[in-house]
C-alpha cells in the first residue's frame, strides 16, 4: 500500500523558506573574491594546477579567484586555514593527495577530514610519480639504482615535499620493497625539493609529471621509473616500477578542491559544476593531457567517498612500510 503523508502549512512554510534560503545563497555566490588556498610553496607541482583552476574559475564565476600559498607541515598549515574559515564559499582549498595521507601519518591533526571540510571535486589524478635522479648519479634503471644503494647503504638521499607527503611515502615504500637504505630529506614543496636535486645536494626525488617535464627534457634530471600501474603518455619510454620487477608498486597522486565544513551544499555544487564545465573544454583537456594527468570532475558525494577510501588506503601503506606516526 502506498502511503500519502500530508504536511501542515507550518511545516510546508518552513521548508519553502529553507529552500528559498539555499537558492538565494547559490544565486548570490560569489559576492566577493574567492581566496584559493594552496598549502605548498609556489613554483612547484601544485602551482601549475592552481593557476589553471584559478583562471578558469574566475572566468566561469565572474569573480576574482586569488591564489594564496600557505606552505608548511606537509600542507597542514594552509589546510587548517580553510577549516577555520567562514563557511560561505569564499575560502577554498586546493591541494594534493597529501590531504588524505596526513591522516595516516600524523597521530593528531587540527581538523577532521569530514566535519571541517565540504568536498567539492577531485579535479584530476596522475599516472603516478616519476623517480628522477641527478644526471651524475650512475644509475639509469631501477635495478641499477637499487644496486647502487645497496653498495652504499645510507649514503643516497631522496628529497620529498614534506613528511607524510606521497613523495615521502613512496620513497619509504621503495626502501621496504627493494631492501635498501635511503636518507629522507623533507622540504616545504616540490620546488625546493627539486632545486636541491638539480644542485646535486640530494641524489633523487619522486615528483609529478606536472612539474618535472622541463627538467627532464633539458637533461637536468634523469627519469628512472613511474610509480603508477601504466606508463604515462607524456613519457612513454619510461617504464613503471611494476615493469621493473616490483609487482605491488602502484602509487598515484591526485588534486582536489574543498570548502570549509558547513558551507551550503548548493555552493559546493555550483563550484563543482564550474570545474566540470572547464574540464570538458577541449583546450583544458589538452593541457591536462600535456601535464600527464587524467581529468576527473567528480561530484561532491563521489569525492567524499573517495576521500574515505583513500585515507584507508594510505593507512595500509603506512602500516606496510612501518612508518612511525608523527
Amino acid at each position: 500500500m502506498i502511503s500519502c503523508r500530508r504536511h501542515s502549512p507550518l511545516v510546508l512554510g518552513v521548508s519553502m523558506l529553507a529552500f528559498a534560503g539555499l537558492a538565494s545563497a547559490a544565486d548570490a555566490y560569489p559576492s566577493r573574491p574567492i581566496r584559493l588556498i594552496a598549502p605548498f610553496a609556489s613554483g612547484g607541482t601544485l602551482d601549475v594546477m592552481v593557476r589553471l583552476v584559478a583562471d578558469r574559475l574566475s572566468a566561469g564565476l565572474g569573480a576574482n579567484v586569488v591564489v594564496d600559498n600557505r606552505p608548511g607541515a606537509n600542507g597542514i598549515i594552509g589546510t587548517e586555514t580553510v577549516a577555520r574559515a567562514n563557511p560561505d564559499g569564499h575560502t577554498a582549498l586546493i591541494t594534493t593527495g597529501s590531504f588524505t595521507s596526513n591522516f595516516a601519518v600524523y597521530r593528531k591533526l587540527p581538523y577532521d577530514a569530514h566535519r571541517d571540510f565540504t568536498p567539492v571535486t577531485q579535479i584530476a589524478r596522475s599516472y603516478g610519480l616519476l623517480l628522477v635522479v641527478h644526471p651524475e648519479v650512475p644509475a639509469r634503471s631501477v635495478k641499477e639504482l637499487v644496486a647502487l644503494a645497496k653498495a652504499q647503504p645510507g649514503k643516497l638521499g631522496f628529497a620529498s615535499s614534506g613528511v607524510g607527503n606521497l613523495t615521502h611515502m613512496t620513497g619509504e615504500y621503495l626502501k621496504v620493497v627493494a631492501g635498501i637504505d635511503l636518507n629522507h630529506v623533507p622540504y616545504k614543496g616540490s620546488a625546493p625539493a627539486m632545486n636541491d636535486v638539480l644542485g646535486k645536494r640530494v641524489e633523487m626525488t619522486f615528483v609529478s609529471t606536472v612539474f618535472v617535464q622541463p627538467f627532464i627534457k633539458s637533461g637536468r634530471v634523469y627519469p628512472i621509473a613511474l610509480t603508477g600501474a601504466t606508463r604515462t603518455p607524456v613519457f612513454p619510454d619510461v617504464p613503471t616500477f611494476k615493469e621493473s620487477g616490483y609487482a605491488d608498486f602502484d602509487l598515484t597522486g591526485w588534486y582536489g578542491i574543498w570548502l570549509t565544513g558547513g558551507t551550503p551544499p548548493v555552493i559546493a555544487r555550483r563550484l563543482q559544476a564550474e570545474v566540470a564545465k572547464f574540464l570538458a573544454d577541449p583546450d583544458v583537456r589538452k593541457r591536462i593531457d600535456e601535464l600527464g594527468l587524467v581529468p576527473i570532475g567528480s561530484t561532491p558525494e563521489e569525492f567524499s567517498r573517495f576521500i574515505t577510501e583513500d585515507i584507508a588506503f594510505n593507512k595500509r601503506i603506512v602500516q606496510r612500510i612501518g612508518m612511525p606516526l608523527q
